[in-house]
């Protein structure tokens, strides 16, 4: 699993658009992001930097929890 912190999300529809982002990474089994925390947890065997990339493609910050 790995579990990225991410940045500039204020609502749901931002947690959607951070989960499709995610959820189209090859490798990518399962996705959770929680508003509150910032946080998402992904299960699967994407590449680290393919999930970053798509979370800045959605237009968000990222770091590595």
């Amino acid at each position: 699993m790995t579990t990225l912190k991410i940045t500039g999300m204020t609502c749901q529809h931002c947690v959607r658009a951070a989960t499709l982002a995610l959820e189209a990474v090859p490798g990518v089994t399962a996705v959770a992001v929680d508003l509150a925390s910032g946080l998402a947890q992904i299960e699967g065997e994407a590449d680290q930097a393919a999930l970053i990339a798509a979370i800045q493609g959605a237009g968000y910050g990222v770091d590595p929890a």
